[in-house]
């Protein structure tokens, strides 16, 4: 098995994560997202995930992107320990909690639209990094509001234990710390972050802890 990965992408985070859980073995394949113009835009790369983006997983030859498709097919093909509940509304406020960060914060956030912003549109780093701030703060907002206000919400965002929410929540908190986000506003998002680094999985996937770390 093999992950082409970035230590700051929080795509490639979740999927770190989800392997660590699962206690797989796999090559790390470093593409970073910056030198060279960007590693993942290099036709060998381009021929893996046309989009150009990391995550990609290679599991002895299927080659999936996309991490919330990645770390659903991990948890179809290796089950234990399942990161989806068993019943069908748990699985599906579970997805719901990793979509508001996968589709509602991310995606507005990430490396390209922030280039863009700045290289195409000439906003400036500060009109940039209010941008950010925004999308992050009132996305983990709602998210608070998912956890804060759910009797399943326990330990983890969903019961006791880690399940797909957490592997996507934990990235992004990372990020927004990084971005000097505020983050007083959501304490049951950051009471689970905190839980769930100290879970040896968790903590083993975090950015610094890679090996192409900067």
């Amino acid at each position: 098995m093999k992950l082409f990965s970035y230590f700051r992408s929080s795509a490639s985070f979740r999927v770190r994560i989800a392997l660590a859980l699962k206690g797989l073995d796999y090559e790390y394949a470093a593409v970073h997202l910056v030198k060279e113009g960007g590693q993942q835009f290099a036709a060998g790369f381009k021929a893996l995930n046309p989009a150009a983006l990391v995550p990609v997983l290679d599991d002895d030859g299927t080659v999936l992107t996309q991490s919330l498709a990645i770390v659903e097919y991990l948890d179809e093909t290796r089950p234990q320990p399942p990161l989806l509940p068993a019943d069908a509304a748990g699985r599906a406020r579970v997805r719901a909690l990793a979509l508001a960060v996968a589709c509602e914060i991310h995606p507005l956030n990430n490396l390209r639209v922030l280039g863009y912003l700045s290289k195409t549109l000439g906003v400036s780093d500060e009109q940039k990094n209010a941008w950010y701030r925004h999308w992050v703060e009132t996305g983990l907002a709602t998210v608070e509001a998912m956890l804060a206000g759910d009797p399943r919400t326990g330990a983890f965002c969903h019961g006791d234990a880690p399940t797909l929410a957490d592997i996507f929540l934990v990235p992004q908190i990372f990020n927004a710390q990084r971005f000097a986000c505020r983050l007083d506003h959501v304490p049951t998002v950051m009471r689970i972050h905190e839980r769930c680094l100290a879970l040896p999985a968790f903590a083993a996937a975090v950015p610094g802890g890679q090996p192409d770390a900067e």
